[in-house]
């Protein structure tokens, strides 16, 4: 995986609120869960997807989504592909499409991470 990729994973798992440092197997990693089905996703330390993490952008990337932090979260794989063929085919302005973003945005937004104590 490239470089940037994995760093833009450890971005994600730095402002998510789900993620916690643990340990699968002997192995440390980042445990947090699916923006959107809430099951766990592991993550590496070094940004390397473990077991079912995936980038989701929020705003598809067909749809003028990009790689920027408040776009993205992380998914596990089953939840990521079945968005994409059920909704990123549909046009930008198709109300099933726009719900789900809409949704994301907020689920992402109440899963962000705090500062200080």
């Amino acid at each position: 995986m490239k470089a940037a990729r994995r760093r833009l994973i450890l971005d994600i798992v730095a402002t998510d609120a789900t993620f916690e440092r643990t340990e699968i197997r002997g192995q440390a990693a980042w445990v947090g869960k699916c923006i959107h089905c809430l099951s766990h996703v592991v993550v590496g330390l070094d940004g390397e997807p473990i077991q079912r993490a995936t980038i989701e952008h929020i705003v598809p990337r067909v749809h003028g989504g990009t790689d920027a932090l408040d776009n993205v979260a992380l998914a596990c794989g089953r939840c990521n592909a079945l968005k994409g063929m059920r909704l990123d085919v549909r046009r930008r302005d198709d109300p099933k499409l726009t719900a789900v973003i809409e949704r994301l945005k907020e689920r992402k937004v109440s899963r962000l991470r705090r500062a200080g104590p």
